[in-house]
């Protein structure tokens, strides 16, 4: 009997890993800290209705609070190690060169937070794109349907695990 998994779990490098369970750690602890400070300058200021600062900290409180949110549930659904890709088909964390509507890309499968500071394009295997290669191996070829409707010829050349 297999077990239904309600969440996806997510690809991380060790380093990855790491570098978000920092953030997280300093979001949920002396972040907190320093917005609820601001908070408090900002209403100490006087009328609240009219106190742009109190607004723009309450503001800032709210995407810090969504991002720990997010850097929660991403660390625990995360599958932390070396990719699994083999360099035969694609995987999550494989590094796909392919030639993309007559268009030769280079990008990483998985999540954006594995990139970090890399500039190197991500493509998630839930997008069109992501979805068309998984499991594709060297040489294949696929398609996918663009917003548009529009069939997107892939042709898969390259396929190396992500270093980091």
């Amino acid at each position: 009997m297999t077990e239904d998994v309600t969440q996806e779990e997510t690809w991380l490098t060790q380093e990855a890993y790491d570098r978000l369970s920092q953030e997280l750690e300093h979001l949920s602890g002396p972040g907190r800290a320093e917005i609820a400070e601001k908070i408090e300058a900002a209403r100490d200021e006087g009328d609240l209705k009219e106190n742009g600062g109190y607004h723009a900290a309450r503001e800032e409180q709210g995407k810090q609070e969504a991002r720990i949110r997010q850097l929660e549930l991403l660390l625990q659904s995360a599958k932390v190690g070396s990719s699994d890709s083999d360099g035969k088909t694609v995987s999550p964390g494989s590094v796909v060169t392919a030639d993309v509507a007559g268009n030769e890309m280079r990008f990483l499968l998985g999540s954006r937070e594995i990139a970090g500071d890399s500039d190197i394009d991500v493509f998630s295997e839930k997008s069109p794109l992501g979805a068309a290669v998984l499991g594709v191996a060297a040489g294949g070829k696929t398609s996918y349907e663009a917003p548009n409707g529009k069939e997107i010829k892939v042709e898969v050349k390259e396929i190396e695990p992500f270093s980091g």
